[in-house]
């Protein structure tokens, strides 16, 4: 029986890395963060069951094309101590044919051994499939939760944002990693906004620009605008560094996941001359309430504190803007700032107090600009780490035979 707990001793030659091929590893692959964080007051859970849809063939469309080998470490007396799983993304390969492959969903205990029992795993894995380098995190995707936390570690992350221990990019160095992208979680407030320069920038934006309209989705035909997001999404990001088109199941799949937390005032279309040209898409920071549901189960007694914690907090103050996205032909003219004015004035008229901006490259200059000029700053930053694998044969790369049942 796979026991979970939160720390060892040391791990040592004792570790062993399984493959998660049955219901007991699966549960302790998913069971592992809960035990992990106990004690942390900034850790936000996720809720067990979109781990077990996420690993899912059936639920999640992303393994149409695409594969995640989830594997844990145990430790010498059965203890679960690691977790890490390899992904094969395919339609990052057509994409860039640059032989990459991913990790994520890693998380381990506070001893080296053990997370270089699992890059050496992930990394020999991903090599047997014929890849030649090795990226992430990334929790499948960069089009979903990614990076690695590098700086913000005392504060609680935003909505479909990741959080981790303090050592973790410690140990990616340590194995041979390096930092591939770094990005930042940028946070504005009511007190700190520049409301009147953004009214003045927007006014000008609209002269220049005859025919812009901001409109909101039409929700009783939640298919056909989540279609017409997704076209935008591709088109937007498309030669964006890292940045892999989204398949219309994949999209349409987290729009209906999305659409029970969704507050439509905060989902915008720009459109010019009626032609939809942009969108932007913001999400209440739902992580205000799941704080209270420590063991990411919903039943019996998760809803019974999500109640509580709605009754204690019976207007959630802050929002995270996820997507701020506009056609290639309409940049460079100040048409995001009519996205972002009419968001913070939505967001102001319902009672929010705060939004948080994530995640933008560190190579944004542009954006990252317009936003300080608001009055926004940086709260967190995030990295991507990357690490060409050694050849088969290489004793960089230790041969992980021994450690796989």
């Amino acid at each position: 029986m796979l026991v979970v707990r939160k720390a060892a001793a040391t791990a040592g030659p004792a570790v062993t890395v399984l493959p998660v091929q049955s219901t007991r590893s699966r549960r302790a692959f998913v069971a592992f963060p809960y035990a992990l964080y106990r004690d942390s007051p900034f850790w936000v859970t996720s809720l067990r069951r979109d781990l077990v849809r996420t690993l899912n063939p059936r639920e999640n469309p992303f393994l149409e094309h695409s594969t995640i080998a989830p594997w844990v470490a145990v430790d010498g007396s059965g203890s679960v101590v690691g977790r890490i799983a390899a992904i094969v993304n395919r339609r990052h390969l057509e994409t860039y044919t640059d032989s990459t492959g991913f990790f994520g969903f890693f998380e381990c205990v506070d001893d080296y051994a053990v997370a270089e029992a699992l890059f050496d795993t992930a990394g020999a894995w991903l090599r047997r499939e014929g890849l030649t380098a090795i990226r992430g995190p990334a929790n499948p995707s960069l089009n979903e939760s990614c990076g690695v936390l590098i700086e913000g570690f005392d504060r609680a992350p935003s909505v479909l944002m990741p959080y981790n221990l303090c050592y973790y990019e410690e140990f990616m160095l340590r194995w041979g990693f390096r930092r591939a992208m770094t990005m930042s979680a940028y946070k504005l407030s009511a007190t700190d906004l520049n409301l009147a320069r953004l009214e003045r920038g927007a006014e000008c934006v609209r002269r220049r620009s005859p025919g812009m309209q901001v409109r909101n989705p039409r929700m009783e035909r939640f298919e056909e605008e989540g279609r017409l997001m997704w076209r935008l999404y591709n088109d937007a990001f498309a030669g964006t560094w890292g940045f892999v088109p989204l398949t219309e199941r994949e999209f349409l799949d987290m729009a209906r996941q999305m659409k029970p937390i969704l507050d439509p005032d905060l989902v915008l279309f720009l459109e010019h001359d009626g032609v939809p040209v942009g969108f932007s898409l913001s999400i209440p920071n739902m992580n205000l309430l799941l704080r209270h549901v420590k063991d990411g189960r919903l039943w019996p007694f998760g809803f019974l504190k999500l109640i509580v914690s709605r009754w204690r907090e019976p207007q959630l103050h802050e929002f995270r803007v996820a997507v701020l996205a506009v056609l290639p032909g309409y940049r460079r003219k100040g048409l995001d700032s009519l996205l972002v004015l009419t968001t913070i004035q939505e967001g102001l008229r319902r009672g929010y107090t705060s939004s948080e901006l994530s995640w933008i490259l560190d190579t944004n200059i542009g954006l990252r600009n317009s936003l300080e000029g608001l009055g926004a700053t940086v709260d967190k930053g995030y990295a991507l780490l990357e690490r060409r694998l050694p050849d088969a044969d290489s004793s960089d790369v230790r041969n992980v035979s021994s450690f796989v049942e």
